[in-house]
């Protein structure tokens, strides 16, 4: 439908937000309609009576008097009742909904606005609007010739001259409107009908005699039984008829049509006809149903964007938020009316980062599109990582008109890659710390027991002194190879169930002697109920003063060191972000210091060993790696909390065990007798080795046979079975290696004794799937007071 472009349509808003009416006034002025605008529902009473407006955008909530009661004003007073109302509202309860449209309103806009969707639901009100104008002008026009004629007709039949002039001017006035007009007698059933009966319905006017009944044959069936009711209905109650209905066509279509009968009464009182007139309606109700149609499509998509995980975003090209799904929401912390025509760059990003969305603008303008990891903040100042893919949105111009954004949260994701890159790299150092302190091992094992050779050999002062120094050495540099091997986790501990707060009110009485005075230590640990976890006493010790250490050397003017414990329990979303981690129970020891605090670029490297921020001569760099080296070999893991100039937190977790076990080691203080000429079999590739551990052995009243691969052991084993009383095998060794060679004596002697020898961990376990028969482990490097002590007591074993 057309409208008059000389005369401009009057559209009222009604909102209290000033914004809304100055962005709603310039969009609708944009396209020639005349806007007046009112900021509540009394001003906009009084307007709408004055003006008369076209239609009316009129907002839910407002103060004093809401949309709801200004919708009701404007349809009690007869001068605005017929106005079209649309609310707008950022409501979407369906409750709501109902009473408005009860109300009389027209028609929901929902916010955040679509304008084009604002523009077309206004253009379609405002056509329905000045069709029910014309149509209701048509139909009082023709009410009142109707009237006019029945009067006519009784009062002036004589008068035939005058009656066929008016009967011309009447049928000329029936086909401009484009209806069917009837007229029903009910005495006698005869239904007359004038107007556009061909044109609309295909029929000539002979082939619509037979008066109700031939008119019932064209209703369509499942709206017939509804049709004779409501004729019965109103020839009880004596009340317009209206009703709207479907009719078939001669070429057998049906088409829709709208039915406005009255009901004319005899002298009795009786009714004695009913005219009224036809309209077809089907291109309106074919139009109703393709906008209902495209609203329920717009309600799905707009509920898929809703479903999705991912958080979908629409802003403009000054980086204003023009649509935010429930993804979003769930992202980011703030709400749909938060955000929207909120600039997204001062929500999401740090100054820092906007170098980046300077590429990204570059990017969309030459491809139109952009994809890449992007560092945001969420409501609450959390720091997140989204897997972001921009596309440009262009109009049917091909104009630039938005950005469409989809965000996944990648966050969990890239923290878990680090850890697992974190994690290949220590036990890429692991294996080669391994390695390298095999061979020290082997090293070491042949000097120390060669000093305690030497020492009854040279008994004078001076070379006393120098062979002590060269222990101490050796024993330092054992101690070197420990650390090592504790970052690898390849050192032997002795495990058993331990009570942390002894541990850390040990720890709490060396530090509170060495440390510094201008340093607070406070201690926080449950005295009752606090979980046993299982581990090496030592090794817990030294991983504690390690950390207690750093925290120090961190405070240099100082500051609070503050250690604590607690029950822990790790669900499954805690075991996802930290790769280490295992569902169940730990006991978290908490080590916190007020200090310089990590610089985030190098925290992923503190625990790699030699890495270190102190100065020269000040420390190793193999503090934090054997810390996690002994807590891994615990099954535990670290977690680690800096913040620069506030301190450091280090949280150490240790799985829990209720059991409780008694130490049983054998005492190394007692002194054991020499041997009574028991045969060893020495089987060690390190000549050094073979040749310093068969003095030894000679001297303290054993004989001793050697072999140097696991070949040679088999091959003397077998020839001197009934002499040879224990066999010390290595562990690693060419050709053949010590768990094999074991497996092969144990099938030519079940009941072998065998010790075997290793520095490593792992091989230690293997030892433990070896059976009964390797009765010990001996560590390197080890003491001849070592060698001796396990040797007598797999002896005197049965």
């Amino acid at each position: 439908m057309n409208f008059n472009k000389n005369e401009k349509l009057v559209i009222l808003i009604v909102d209290d937000t000033p914004v809304n009416l100055q962005v709603l006034f310039d969009f609708l002025e944009y396209y020639s309609f005349q806007v007046l605008v009112a900021e509540d529902g009394q001003s906009a009473v009084k307007m709408a009576a004055y003006a008369l407006p076209d239609l009316i955008l009129l907002d839910i909530l407002m103060p004093v008097i809401d949309g709801f009661e200004t919708c009701r004003l404007l349809k009690k007073n007869p001068a605005t009742q017929d106005i079209p109302i649309i609310f707008i509202t950022a409501m979407s309860d369906k409750v709501d909904k109902v009473k408005g449209l009860n109300l009389g309103a027209v028609d929901y806009i929902t916010k955040p606005l679509e304008y084009q969707e604002v523009l077309a639901r206004v253009n379609t009100h405002l056509r329905l609007r000045n069709l029910t104008k014309k149509l209701t002008e048509q139909n009082q026009r023709l009410e009142t010739e109707i009237l006019e004629r029945l009067r006519v007709e009784e009062k002036l039949r004589c008068h035939s001259d005058a009656l066929d002039e008016w009967n011309n001017r009447y049928q000329a006035l029936i086909q401009a409107s484009g209806q069917i007009l009837y007229d029903w007698h009910l005495h006698t059933n005869e239904i007359k009908y004038d107007g556009n009966v061909e044109r609309i319905l295909g029929y000539s006017m002979p082939e619509m005699f037979g008066g109700l009944n031939r008119w019932l044959e064209l209703v369509h069936p499942d709206d017939r039984n509804f049709f004779n009711k409501e004729i019965n209905r109103i020839l009880s109650t004596k009340e317009r008829f209206h009703l709207e209905f479907r009719v078939c066509r001669k070429d057998g279509t049906y088409i829709t049509v709208e039915d406005n009968g009255y009901i004319f009464l005899d002298s009795t009182g009786k009714v004695a006809r009913m005219a009224g007139f036809l309209i077809d309606i089907t291109e309106q109700q074919a139009a109703l149903r393709q906008h209902k149609d495209a609203e329920q499509k717009i309600r799905e998509q707009a509920a898929l964007l809703n479903i999705t995980t991912d958080a979908i975003i629409v802003q403009n090209l000054i980086n204003q938020i023009q649509f935010w799904n429930k993804g979003a929401e769930h992202l980011y912390g703030w709400m749909a009316e938060e955000v929207v025509d909120k600039n997204a760059n001062q929500l999401f990003y740090r100054k820092p980062s906007f170098y980046q969305l300077k590429n990204i603008q570059e990017t969309l303008a030459e491809s139109g599109s952009w994809q890449g990891e992007l560092h945001q903040v969420t409501k609450q100042g959390k720091e997140i990582i989204v897997a972001s893919r921009w596309t440009l949105v262009n109009n049917h111009q091909g104009q630039a008109k938005s950005i469409l954004i989809v965000n996944s949260d990648i966050t969990e994701k890239k923290q878990l890659e680090a850890q697992f890159l974190r994690a290949q790299r220590m036990e890429s150092l692991g294996t080669l710390a391994s390695g390298i302190a095999h061979d020290l091992n082997n090293a070491l094992t042949p000097m120390m027991m060669t000093v305690q050779l030497l020492e009854p050999k040279l008994p004078d002062e001076n070379s006393q002194k120098w062979l002590t120094i060269m222990e101490t050495n050796i024993k330092r540099a054992a101690d070197l190879v420990k650390q090592v091997l504790w970052f690898s986790r390849g050192s032997v501990g002795n495990f058993k169930t331990l009570q942390v707060r002894n541990s850390i009110l040990e720890i709490e009485n060396i530090v509170k002697q060495t440390f510094s005075r201008a340093i607070e230590i406070h201690i926080d640990v449950p005295q009752k109920n606090l979980w046993n976890v299982f581990g090496d006493a030592t090794q817990l010790h030294q991983v504690l003063m390690n950390l207690c250490i750093n925290a120090r050397d961190a405070m240099p003017h100082g500051g609070i060191l503050k250690i604590s414990a607690k029950n822990f329990w790790v669900d499954s979303h805690y075991a996802r972000m930290n790769i280490d981690a295992k569902v169940g129970s730990y006991v978290m020891i908490t080590v916190r210091d007020t200090g310089t605090g990590i610089k985030r670029e190098i925290v992923d490297r503190i625990f790699e060993p030699f890495f270190t921020t102190k100065e020269v001569g000040k420390g190793t760099g193999l503090g934090l790696s054997t810390v996690l080296g002994i807590i891994k070999s615990h099954s535990g893991f670290v977690n680690v909390v800096s913040e620069v100039g506030k301190g450091t937190e280090f949280q150490v977790c240790l799985p829990v065990t209720q059991t409780i076990e008694v130490d049983g080691k054998l005492d190394r203080d007692q002194k054991l007798p020499a041997g009574h000429g028991e045969l060893i079999l020495v089987v060690d590739d390190e000549a050094s080795i073979r040749e310093v551990t068969q003095t030894w052995l000679e001297q303290n009243a054993y004989k001793v046979l050697v072999a140097s691969d696991g070949i040679d052991a088999i091959a003397l084993y077998t020839k001197h079975q009934q002499e040879i009383s224990v066999v010390l095998v290595d562990m690693m060794m060419p050709c053949m290696d010590g768990p094999t060679t074991i497996n092969v004596l144990k099938k030519i002697n079940p009941d072998i004794k065998i010790i075997g020898v290793s520095g490593l961990a792992f091989n230690h376990e293997m030892i433990k799937n070896l059976g009964n028969s390797v009765k010990t482990l001996l560590s390197k490097p080890y003491t001849s007071s070592d060698l001796l002590i396990n040797l007598q007591m797999v002896i005197s074993t049965k």
